[in-house]
């Protein structure tokens, strides 16, 4: 982690099961704070920023699910979702939603800081590392700095998850030139492998993960395209992966 211990946001309406995480996590040198329900989550997050938020689905009122979507229309915090349910499906639209990954309950408490820790390093690269290429791609009303990962639509920013920025800065580096799911798949889908693989079905773990990748270029697509059914800049590449076209 960075040199401050990042600040995570838990979210759970089960008291017991939130003072536990909670606990555990600070033991583990996160700094924490506890929410009970999206309501009391949305009045820290207006005068905290978080690194990451660990919420839960299933809570009265407003759903885990709702608050994610509703927070992907500004910001980009990570969100790792804890749910009951843990077929493919329900992960899947969690991440249509804005999640960043996703932990089935119940899970090991090592199992949970390591998917924090890894998706708090794919947020912190872009601080650490230098990227390869640095400049500007542009596509229609669209610029995306690969140095700054940022993404701009007439002089406007758009908010992108780090899952669809990852996807994004693949692409743009290679603007032009056909990308394999496989390598989109190799720093894209970790969350993915565990998906298909949590329940020991080895067997089309590949499949489910490219379908995760899929995903997140539906995602990425909803706010670039027009019309996402016929992409005119993030197309598909039959038989190899996606392609960002630049103008």
């Amino acid at each position: 982690m960075s040199q401050h211990p990042a600040h995570i946001l838990i979210v759970d309406d089960d008291k017991r099961l939130r003072e536990l995480i909670g606990r555990y996590l600070t033991e583990q040198g996160f700094r924490v704070t506890l929410a009970t329900d999206a309501a009391d989550a949305r009045a820290r997050l207006a005068s905290i920023s978080f690194d990451l938020i660990v919420l839960d689905i299933m809570m009265p009122g407003e759903t885990g699910l709702e608050l994610t979507q509703s927070l992907r229309l500004d910001n980009a915090v990570p969100i790792l979702l804890l749910t009951a349910m843990g077929e493919v499906q329900d992960r899947i639209n969690g991440l249509e939603r804005g999640a960043d990954d996703y932990l089935s309950k119940p899970f090991e408490p090592k199992e949970l800081v390591l998917r924090i820790n890894a998706i708090l390093k794919r947020a912190q690269a872009v601080a650490v590392k230098p990227t390869p290429a640095t400049g500007t791609v542009r596509f229609g009303a669209f610029a995306f700095e690969i140095a700054r990962r940022r993404l701009l639509r007439s002089g406007e920013i758009v908010h992108l998850t780090e899952a669809e920025s990852d996807l994004l800065t693949q692409l743009a580096r290679r603007a032009g030139e056909a990308v394999s799911r496989d390598e989109l798949l190799a720093r894209n889908g970790e969350a993915g492998g565990e998906v298909a693989t949590e329940n020991g079905h080895e067997n089309g773990a590949e499949s489910n993960a490219s379908r995760l990748v899929d995903v997140q270029m539906t995602r990425l697509r909803r706010k670039i395209e027009d019309d996402p059914r016929f992409p005119r800049y993030l197309q598909t590449v039959r038989g190899i992966g996606y392609v960002l076209r630049p103008d």
